[in-house]
């Protein structure tokens, strides 16, 4: 499958004005032109996917967190990153990258789809309105029947299949009005307040933002970066095994750390 082809279907499916401004997607490593016949899939570029599309033959990485995000001034071996951009580039693997803009068109769904949430959940942040539809980052919802913090604790971890989780907040309180925004919340805590949310699920959730929003009345579930954002890399590996005739191989790291 040539490049182009392959990467306007990629804009078809998670289109670049939807990402944020702040963002870096699209084909950041590599030609626009070139065959290919194998992709890897994988929530970041780390040397570990890296290592598995050499060995593996691969023409291209698809991830969710783009390989390069802050400028750069140079390109060398002085450096994790300019190694790793080096070795890409020697192999000739290209990197694509659907960040932000598959958040809003997939990510913020698929999560809650995993939670139960109505389809036509509002989002938790508008971002954008296009045809008078309004689209944004997260999801916020009433559950069908309430239950207390400490059982909707047990039901995130199991919809999410997650060995463990973070509480923020009382486990007998009351769970009503739930939202969830994957990868990093932390700045959603004001706007989950302010929208009567109960409990937010998500994650990079620290000290002082855990303290600030209970101070606020807000519970939280830490579900971790990784755990809220992993589903990316099975919905798009069945996208593209139903879209194209390419190899595609998933590649799930799991969190960058383990609790002991």
């Amino acid at each position: 499958m040539n490049s182009r082809n392959l990467l306007a279907l990629l804009e078809k499916f998670a289109p670049k004005r939807y990402a944020c401004s702040w963002d870096n997607v699209g084909l950041l490593v590599g030609h626009s032109d070139k065959e290919i016949s194998k992709v890897i899939v994988a929530l970041d570029a780390t040397n570990e996917v890296v290592e598995r599309a050499v060995a593996e033959g691969a023409d291209m990485i698809i991830t969710h967190h783009p390989v390069i995000f802050s400028s750069m001034k140079k390109v060398n071996d002085e450096g994790f990153l300019g190694e790793k951009l080096l070795t890409l580039i020697e192999h000739q693997i290209s990197c694509f990258a659907m960040h932000t803009n598959f958040d809003v068109i997939g990510m913020a769904d698929l999560a809650a789809n995993y939670l139960g949430f109505p389809k036509d959940a509002e989002p938790l942040e508008v971002t954008i309105e296009e045809d008078g539809k309004l689209e944004g980052i997260g999801r916020i919802a009433k559950i069908p029947q309430e239950m207390t913090l400490q059982q909707y604790t047990e039901f995130v971890k199991k919809a999410l299949s997650l060995e463990h989780v973070l509480l923020f907040g009382d486990g007998d309180k009351i769970v009503k009005t739930v939202a969830i925004s994957p990868g990093s919340g932390r700045s959603m805590t004001n706007l989950a307040v302010e929208k009567g949310v109960d409990v937010l699920i998500t994650g990079d959730i620290g000290h002082h933002e855990g303290l600030d929003a209970l101070d606020m009345g807000l519970a939280v579930i830490e579900a971790g970066h990784y755990g809220t954002e992993y589903i990316f890399i099975d919905y798009v590996t069945e996208f593209l095994e139903r879209e194209t005739s390419l190899t595609v191989i998933p590649v799930k790291s799991g969190s960058p750390y383990k609790v002991i």
